[in-house]
């Protein structure tokens, strides 16, 4: 037999790129399996790829008064105007806006809102529910009876309460500036609970671990502990929360401007052009709400959708 000292030497296996460990994981073939996620995937890119290109895809600039015609008014969807004989795809509103153009602008706002928002209440109730969490005792009882006592009350009503005081505090020459950045911080207000709570019983049973209690026998301050060792441990459910949020905070929004309290008509959301568009909806000018609010459906269903998938795909126990 020939000795094993004259066979080449084996080549060690090149680790496997991010890109093929993507590929091969279960994340992948849950997603590539799923074709209702397949599809909410693709409604939710459209509508934010459209909404970030509106300057390039809209036909027109619907918040210009100079590029308005009041003759193009209630032009229906498809249909030649009878005065200017101008056809637009969704039909216009009572200004001559575009519908089309007003759409892809107001998802702009709705979407920007509900990122912010989502991604202020992420990190106010990460590091509260970390906090709360890791020292327990008093600190943990005094945020947790905070967020016992929030969620007694709808988040609406936390974020109208939330715009009220602003209303009272903020001149009036500066509410419309503010506006945007208010409503951020008031949906924020009313949605950190839900990450604080998730997050803290996480890391109540993250901070036990070894690593942790080697970590701090070495002298790791507990800052570092949080964030090196326990947040990345606890991100699985605050993404699956985010995502929800995401849903939920574009609804809060567009309910806040449908009542009149929300962005400012300069810059108007979907909520907005609803609002506006419900005016007319038994006058027959039946478009002006109908194509704002199935854009604001598909949006916040293609969401959830997505929600309920990365739910099921990172709990094993939830995978059918």
């Amino acid at each position: 037999m020939p000795s094993t000292s004259h066979l080449p030497p084996t080549v060690a296996a090149r680790p496997a790129s991010r890109w093929a460990r993507l590929v091969d994981s279960d994340l992948f073939y849950s997603f590539t399996h799923s074709p209702v996620t397949i599809l909410s995937a693709l409604v939710t890119l459209v509508i934010l790829a459209a909404a970030l290109l509106a300057p390039v895809i809209a036909p027109h600039n619907p918040f210009d008064p100079a590029t308005l015609n009041l003759m193009d008014g209630f032009t229906r969807p498809m249909q030649p105007n009878e005065f200017t004989g101008n056809v637009y795809w969704l039909g216009t509103d009572a200004q001559g806006r575009d519908l089309f153009s007003a759409i892809l602008y107001g998802s702009r706002v709705s979407i920007l809102v509900g990122f912010a928002a989502v991604a202020f209440a992420a990190v106010l109730g990460i590091t509260l529910g970390l906090i709360a969490g890791y020292r327990g005792g008093w600190v943990d009882s005094l945020i947790m009876r905070i967020a016992d006592v929030q969620l007694s009350f709808p988040a609406i009503l936390v974020a109208l309460l939330i715009f009220g005081v602003f209303k009272g505090v903020v001149p009036p020459a500066l509410q419309d500036r503010m506006a945007v950045y208010v409503l951020v911080v008031a949906i924020g207000l009313s949605d950190w609970v839900q990450y604080a709570r998730t997050v803290r019983s996480s890391t109540l049973a993250e901070k036990n671990k070894e690593y942790v209690q080697a970590a701090r026998v070495i002298g790791v301050p507990a800052p570092m502990i949080l964030l090196r060792h326990i947040l990345p441990n606890v991100m699985g459910p605050v993404l699956v929360i985010a995502t929800i949020g995401l849903a939920l905070a574009i609804i809060l929004e567009s309910t806040l401007s449908f009542l009149g309290v929300g962005v400012p008509p300069t810059q108007p959301s979907l909520g907005t052009l609803i609002r506006v568009g419900q005016d007319f909806l038994f006058s027959g000018e039946w478009w002006i709400v109908f194509f704002p609010g199935l854009t604001l459906l598909l949006l916040a269903l293609a969401v959830n959708l997505l929600g309920d998938w990365l739910r099921d795909a990172l709990n094993p126990r939830l995978r059918r």
